[in-house]
């Protein structure tokens, strides 16, 4: 008879591992930065996805890269929150334990890279930041489909989102997520038996999702239409129960109503 694996061992965790080891065998993106967060070097892997972008969102040839602020890489709306990851300090007071990684949407092009920094020191202390980062996009996303017409391309869609729990990196299935709820710098994605935070915004996800599955029912909560329960109409709000651990009642904005009532086949 073969020994069962320890009941502890979840199969999240045991995607975990497997993906893990994956991620072994990727080639890292590096840059490196002063210590006023300007680029002073980049390996290949960097060069090749953020060349692009730097001289589509900035007009900025490769060979200016260099002396460049890292945040201007990236979009806009991503801007805060890299800053906020590199002026991240370890809650314990050491000047070089570095915060853990973060997910974080590239539009230019069309990427998903969890992203890690580490403080450098030298000598004379602090000297900057080696910056390093993994393309997840192939292990995450699928090309949406074709565009149409002359239009511009579709963000690629969803099917895993990576996060970050117990110094590993997992990826989350899709089908198992029941909704997503936006708090500040992350986001909380909640299953029938778990909670997880993420870094990608509800704008970034909402734009990769399939809409006939996902619906962003509020400013702060998109859900998953397979696990809503029942359509609760409380004075002039209408809440969403769902099923998860909580039966959570997720309030529905005005302007949506009618849409879910439509895609819910309720009358």
């Amino acid at each position: 008879m073969k020994s069962s694996e320890p009941a502890s061992v979840s199969a999240a965790e045991r995607r975990a591992e497997t993906f893990q080891h994956k991620l072994e065998q990727f080639n890292p993106g590096i840059v490196w930065l002063d210590q006023h967060g300007r680029v002073t070097a980049f390996n290949d892997v960097a060069l090749q996805i953020l060349g692009p972008a730097g001289e589509q969102s900035l007009g900025v040839t490769q060979d200016s890269l260099f002396g460049i602020d890292v945040v201007q890489l990236h979009p806009e709306k991503s801007r805060d929150k890299l800053r906020f990851l590199l002026q991240s300090k370890d809650v314990g007071g050491c000047p070089v334990k570095s915060p853990p990684p973060v997910a974080m949407m590239i539009n230019i092009p069309d990427r998903i890279l969890m992203i890690k920094v580490s403080s450098m020191i030298a000598a004379g202390g602090a000297c900057g930041t080696c910056m390093i980062f993994y393309d997840v996009t192939d292990l995450t996303t699928e090309p949406s489909g074709l565009p149409a017409g002359g239009s511009a391309p579709s963000p690629r869609r969803l099917f895993k989102i990576p996060v970050y729990r117990k110094n590993r990196v997992i990826l989350l299935d899709l089908k198992d997520i029941v909704r997503f709820q936006g708090d500040g710098h992350y986001t909380t994605i909640v299953t029938r038996d778990d909670r997880y935070l993420s870094n990608l915004s509800l704008a970034d996800l909402e734009l990769r999702l399939d809409s006939s599955i996902y619906l962003r029912v509020h400013r702060s909560h998109i859900v998953s239409l397979q696990y809503a329960v029942e359509l609760v109409k409380l004075d002039e709000s209408v809440n969403l129960v769902m099923d998860d651990a909580e039966q959570t009642q997720v309030p529905v904005s005005r302007s949506r109503t009618a849409q879910l009532k439509e895609l819910l086949g309720v009358v």
